[in-house]
């Protein structure tokens, strides 16, 4: 199993990077944190540690690249730990996508 993302910037056509990226576990009512990391120069983060089945986030710091949304967040399920999970995010700025991706 293995957890990747990628942010593309849409107004500008090109990946964004060194956007700050945390993925947090859902714990109870709560979250807590399981890894931080930049986007590199393709806008990629592909070595996040894999997940086991649960509720995930993850959190995107975009204030550098939106003024309208200086933080996007993007909650998914695993339900599948064999899988390959990629959440992708793309961001103009007064809109952003995501979707699973392969």
């Amino acid at each position: 199993m293995s957890l990747s993302t990628h942010v593309l910037d849409a107004a500008r056509g090109r990946p964004a990077r060194g956007v700050p990226v945390r993925l947090e576990r859902r714990e109870g009512d709560g979250w807590t944190r399981v890894a931080e990391g930049r986007t590199d120069d393709d806008g990629r983060i592909g070595d996040l540690p894999p997940p086991e089945k649960g509720t995930y986030r993850l959190v995107f710091d975009t204030a550098g690249h939106s003024d309208f949304y200086p933080e996007v967040t993007v909650a998914f399920n695993v339900t599948d730990p064999g899988e390959h999970y990629h959440v992708p995010l793309l961001l103009s700025p007064y809109a952003y996508s995501t979707y699973r991706g392969s």
